[in-house]
C-alpha cells in the first residue's frame, strides 16, 4: 500500500503570471492599495483604471472634484513649499489624508514623482512600503554627472564632454583645450531640470550670466555643444529585464511654451518620428543602460533623454531621470498599452511582490512595431510674461474644440485624453486656477492634442500656436494689490 504524503501545514505554491493577460487580470482583481501622491495627477494619469485600489492624493484640484479617483484634502497651514517632495511631506502628514488611508484599510503602498528619505519615514509611519528604489539610490542616480558614468560602462556614449569643478572662465577655457572639445559649450550642474541647470556658454559674456549657478557648484558637465535634436524615451528595469518604450520627440524652449531657453515643454509621440536605424538604435541603447541599472541597483520606471545630430545622425546620451517624468503620460496612453499594458504597470509588477515570467525580447520586439504607435502630442503651457498677477479666470479641465477660424472654446468635461476624438479638439489639463499667483514660469497647465504640434523642421506648427493663444486668452489676472491697498483692506476688517 502506497504511503500518502501529508501537505499539512505546508504553504500552497505561490503561483506565477505567465503572461500580459494574466498580469492584467491580476491587477484588476487585486487588492492592495495604492497611492500616487503628487501635486497633480498628471503624470499617471489613467493608471488608475488598470489597478483596481489606484488612487490619486492631489495637491492641486484639476477636476473641480469632478474625478472619481482623486482626492484632494482642504488646505492646512504649512511652510512654504521649496518642492514637489515638499508637498508631498505635507500631503502625507495632513489628517484628511491619514484618515483616508487608514479607512481603505489594507497595507498601503505608494509611488511618486519625487520623494525624500523625510518622505520615506512618513510612509513607514503610515504602516505603507513606497514602490521605488529607495531615495538615497535615486538621488545618486539622478546625478547627471552620474548618469555619464553610469552610460560609459553600459557602452551608451555621451556628448564629447568633461566633467570638473569650475573656478572661473580662464580656468573653464583651459579645461576645454585639455579635453579637446571646443568653446562652444553646455554646462550642466548635477542636478536640475526643464532646462533650469543648462547653460549655453559661447563667451566670457555668457559664463558672467550664470557665474553665480556654476562657480562653486561642485562638479560639473561641460559638452560640447551640437546642433541637434532633443529625444525622449522611457523604459522600466525589470528582474526579466528591461522593458522600453516608444522614442518620442521633445518640445525644448519654445518662447510660446516656457521662459526657459533650454526648458523642456511638452513631447510628441509618432511612428516616423525619427527614421528607423534612429529609433532602433535609441531603443537598442535603451536596453543597456536599463541593464546597467539592474547591476548597479536600481529598478523599475525610469526615462532617457538622447541628443540627435541633425547632421550625422550619431545619438547621443543626454540625461537620466529615475522616475517617472512629464513624458510618462504619453507613454501610458500610446496605442501598445491598450493592446498590452501600460509601462507604468510593470513598474507595480516589479515592486509588488508577485512572482512572473515575461519575455521581455518577444515583448519588445512587438512594441518596435510601427503599428502600436499612435500620434499624439502634449504642451505644457507656463505663463512666459516676466510679471506676477492674480489670476481671476482660468479655463477649466476638459475637452476644447477649435473652429475653422482658430478660435478655441470649451466643449465639455472630460479627465480621459482619449476623448479627443480629431485633430480639432484637445484635451485641456488645468493647473493654475483662479485666486492663484500667474508668475514667470508657472505651469498654468498641459494641452494635449492629436496629431503633430511641430513642424517637420521642428519648428511649433501653426495649428500649436493657435492652440496655445486661445488656451492662454481665456486665462484673466488682476495686479497684485499695492500696499496701501492692503493697509485699507487690514483697517476694514479690523
Amino acid at each position: 500500500m502506497a504511503k500518502r504524503t501529508s501537505t499539512k501545514g505546508k504553504p500552497k505554491p505561490r503561483k506565477v503570471l505567465k503572461n500580459i493577460s494574466e498580469i492584467r487580470r491580476y491587477f484588476h482583481r487585486s487588492e492592495d492599495p495604492i497611492y500616487f501622491v503628487s501635486a497633480t495627477n498628471f503624470n499617471l494619469l489613467g493608471i488608475d483604471e488598470w489597478a483596481k485600489n489606484f488612487k490619486y492624493i492631489s495637491y492641486i484640484d484639476c477636476y473641480d472634484g469632478q474625478h472619481p479617483n482623486t482626492f484632494v484634502p482642504s488646505e492646512a497651514p504649512h511652510a512654504e513649499f521649496q518642492s514637489i517632495e515638499d508637498i508631498n511631506n505635507y500631503l502625507l502628514q495632513h489628517k484628511e489624508v491619514i484618515d483616508l488611508i487608514k479607512r481603505r484599510g489594507g497595507k498601503p503602498n505608494f509611488v511618486f514623482l519625487m520623494f525624500d528619505e523625510e518622505t520615506e519615514r512618513l510612509v513607514k509611519e503610515l504602516g505603507g512600503r513606497v514602490w521605488f528604489p529607495k531615495a538615497k539610490l535615486r538621488t545618486k542616480m539622478d546625478n547627471k554627472i552620474e548618469t555619464v558614468r553610469i552610460g560609459n560602462k553600459a557602452g551608451v556614449p555621451s556628448v564629447p564632454n568633461t566633467l570638473s569643478e569650475v573656478k572661473d572662465y580662464a580656468h573653464l577655457r583651459k579645461i576645454c583645450e585639455k579635453a579637446g572639445i571646443g568653446h562652444d559649450l553646455v554646462l550642466q550642474s548635477a542636478f536640475g531640470d526643464s532646462g533650469h541647470t543648462t547653460f549655453f556658454i559661447k563667451s566670457e559674456a555668457d559664463f558672467r550670466r550664470h557665474e553665480h549657478e556654476i562657480v562653486g557648484e561642485g562638479e560639473i558637465k561641460i559638452m560640447m555643444r551640437i546642433d541637434c535634436r532633443g529625444s525622449a524615451i522611457e523604459a522600466c528595469a525589470t528582474s526579466e529585464g528591461t522593458i522600453v518604450g516608444p522614442l518620442m520627440t521633445e518640445l525644448v524652449g519654445f518662447k510660446d511654451l516656457t521662459p526657459y531657453r533650454g526648458g523642456w515643454c511638452g513631447n510628441e509621440i509618432f511612428s516616423t518620428a525619427f527614421a528607423p536605424k534612429v529609433r532602433q538604435q535609441a531603443r537598442d541603447l535603451t536596453f543597456k543602460f536599463g541593464e546597467q541599472l539592474r547591476k548597479e541597483g536600481y529598478r523599475g520606471y525610469f526615462e532617457l533623454d538622447f541628443l540627435i545630430d541633425k547632421k550625422t545622425g550619431d545619438i547621443w546620451l543626454g540625461e537620466l531621470n529615475p522616475r517617472i517624468t512629464g513624458a510618462s503620460s504619453m507613454t501610458n496612453h500610446a496605442a501598445f498599452a491598450h493592446a498590452d499594458a501600460p509601462l507604468f504597470l510593470f513598474h507595480l509588477l516589479e515592486f509588488c511582490s508577485k512572482k512572473f515570467k515575461l519575455d521581455v525580447d518577444e515583448l519588445n520586439a512587438r512594441w518596435a512595431d510601427p503599428d502600436m504607435i499612435d500620434n499624439w502630442s502634449q504642451m505644457v503651457i507656463k505663463h512666459t510674461d516676466d510679471s506676477v498677477d492674480v489670476i481671476t479666470q482660468a479655463p477649466p479641465t476638459g475637452i476644447y474644440r477649435m473652429d475653422e477660424d482658430g478660435r478655441v472654446e470649451f466643449n465639455r468635461f472630460d479627465y480621459h485624453r482619449r476623448a479627443v476624438e480629431n485633430e480639432n479638439e484637445a484635451f485641456f489639463l488645468r493647473i493654475q486656477k483662479p485666486g492663484d499667483f500667474r508668475y514667470e514660469g508657472a505651469d498654468l497647465g498641459i494641452l494635449v492634442t492629436r496629431g503633430r504640434s511641430m513642424t517637420p523642421g521642428f519648428k511649433l506648427n501653426e495649428r500649436a500656436k493657435r492652440w496655445i493663444h486661445g488656451i492662454k486668452s481665456q486665462f484673466a489676472a488682476r495686479p497684485l494689490p499695492t500696499a496701501q491697498e492692503l493697509t485699507d483692506s487690514h483697517h476694514k476688517i479690523m
